[in-house]
């Protein structure tokens, strides 16, 4: 059991480095879009000179966080933090605005909001699961 314990952070930690890296690769590959979708949002307009390229920054270093034991912890908790950002910033879609496009990423952008608001729950619950175990199971024995 405790086997288990220790591999559901590497195992989560996996699904956020393949979930960050394809929503950062799919960004780059059409950045305009992306740049647009931005300015397209009442919320984010402000910010889409240079929230596109921080957001595919901040994805792509949590992902490498993520792909090693020592930096592991930091990346859960970067995860944790994105995702819950990510989340509420969709809660607030929904009960503000209609009918905005998604700029997350092919696969994701097919998604109702709604269905998009429980992805991102679910993601924060199991980094947060991830997260605990990492912290509790994953430190060296003294």
């Amino acid at each position: 059991m405790k086997y288990l314990k220790k591999i559901i952070p590497f195992v989560v930690s996996i699904y956020f480095v393949i979930l960050f890296c394809y929503a950062a690769i799919s960004k780059i590959l059409d950045f305009e879009k992306f740049q647009n979708q931005i300015s397209a949002s009442p919320l984010l307009n402000g910010f889409s000179q240079f929230l596109p390229y921080t957001i595919i920054i901040v994805e792509s270093f949590i992902a490498g966080l993520l792909c090693y034991r020592k930096t592991r912890t930091i990346g859960l908790i970067g995860s944790f933090i994105l995702m819950l950002i990510f989340t509420g910033y969709i809660a607030l879609l929904i009960r503000t605005s209609k009918n905005l496009p998604c700029s997350c990423g092919r696969i994701l952008e097919k998604m109702s909001w709604h269905q998009h608001l429980y992805f991102n729950i679910g993601c924060v619950i199991l980094s947060l699961i991830a997260l605990g175990l990492n912290l509790k199971y994953s430190r060296p024995a003294e």
